[in-house]
């Protein structure tokens, strides 16, 4: 229900996705546990919203590959980061998305 409210409050234009990051397992390695200040943030997220769809040249809409709910996959530097609520999201263009996981 929490993300349901978010969805209203943040209506990504165009071609844009509007993306939670998912959080990755801590890594242990042995009796090493690597501090959060270390870790790299992870490249997974989840698709809480998307635009209505790219105009192409000669004016028709183009609708995007991605739907609320994927899983994907993007690169290391996508996307502008957001706080809304407290919480951390990404919006990026579709472009930016490598791949839709389980798809």
């Amino acid at each position: 229900m929490a993300q349901a409210s978010k969805q209203m409050k943040l209506r990504p234009l165009h071609d844009r996705v509007f993306v939670k990051r998912l959080e990755q397992q801590d890594d242990k390695h042995g009796r090493i546990i690597i501090p959060d200040s270390a870790k790299e943030k992870p490249q997974e997220g989840k698709v809480i919203a998307v635009g209505t769809g790219r105009v192409s040249d000669d004016g028709k809409k183009i609708p995007l590959a991605v739907k609320e709910g994927d899983r994907i996959l993007f690169g290391k530097y996508s996307g502008s980061e957001v706080k809304l609520d407290g919480e951390e999201f990404l919006i990026m263009k579709e472009e930016d998305v490598l791949g839709i996981l389980g798809a």
